[in-house]
């Protein structure tokens, strides 16, 4: 990818200081839609409304889902504004473009005998010490993929149950952890990550053969191989909707529950109270007076 985008691409980096996962996505998002653009005959920056509409329903057309869509959109809306500010385009093609209905969408979530299951599953022997330990912190701390390929040993307090996180825009958040977690990590630390080090060093907590960090496509693979049997087909985001489901579930309040995932907007966290009725029937008999 050359040229605007490229540029676009590098603002991103240099100023906003987006990671590296993040500039990733936008990458993939806007290369298809200038493939896209570019098949129509036109050019990556002179595109209207109609042809991102166009593209949107090519997308629907091709089986991607509510969400998917509405984050191409907010890819285009940064882009768009981007080239206003550089004076690239004078008029904002996605200004007034709604994102598709619905787009906030139910996340599929365990039921917490299924958390159980999972948590107590045998898997690989030679790594189910690690493998344990996070999915563990996983669930207790509802960390993201990144985060917890990224994570330091010296990013965890045993002894004041808390870890730090370094999330999206390389922002800081404090998150707590619970007690199990940490015994699996413990476990982990002293049993198995000396023998996957053998005798080098590395900064990283979770860490694979020799030493090397873990690749966010191996968690996916350990996620998938530890799932098989449940009830829904999982990934490592559903251990972080399955933590915050069943927070809230429990009484949590949404504010906390905000700084614990690290979003910005609290709106994104306000998802999590639509998952399940039961959250407000026991608000309800709770707090009413004739409950």
């Amino acid at each position: 990818m050359t040229g605007i985008p490229e540029r676009f691409l590098n603002y991103l980096t240099v100023e906003k200081g987006l990671s590296a996962n993040t500039i990733e996505s936008y990458k993939n998002d806007l290369s298809k839609f200038q493939k896209y653009i570019e098949g129509s005959g036109k050019n990556i920056t002179r595109f209207t409304k109609n042809d991102i509409i166009s593209y949107l329903n090519h997308m629907r057309d091709n089986g991607n889902q509510t969400p998917t869509i509405a984050r191409n959109i907010a890819t285009l809306r940064g882009f768009c504004k981007f080239m206003l500010t550089e004076k690239i385009i004078e008029e904002d093609p996605v200004e007034n473009l709604s994102s598709p209905k619905g787009w906030k969408y139910l996340p599929k979530i365990l039921g917490i005998d299924e958390i159980n299951s999972l948590l107590k599953k045998p898997g690989h022997e030679k790594y189910s010490l690690r493998d344990k330990a996070i999915l563990e912190l996983m669930y207790s701390s509802g960390l993201r993929a990144s985060e917890i390929i990224n994570l330091k040993s010296g990013d965890i307090n045993f002894e004041a149950g808390f870890i730090t996180v370094l999330g999206k825009g390389s922002k800081e958040r404090i998150v707590p952890i619970n007690e199990r977690a940490m015994r699996s990590i413990r476990e982990y630390i002293h049993g198995l990550r000396p023998q996957l080090l053998n005798k080098r060093t590395s900064p990283g907590l979770f860490i694979a053969k020799g030493g090397k960090t873990m690749t966010r496509q191996r968690l996916w693979q350990l996620i998938r191989q530890y799932s098989s049997g449940l009830s829904i087909k999982i990934s490592p985001h559903t251990l972080r909707h399955c933590f915050a489901s069943h927070l809230l579930n429990g009484g949590a309040d949404l504010r906390a529950l905000q700084k614990m995932l690290g979003h910005a907007d609290i709106s994104t966290t306000q998802i999590y109270t639509k998952v399940t009725p039961e959250r407000l029937k026991k608000v309800h008999k709770e707090y009413h007076p004739r409950g």
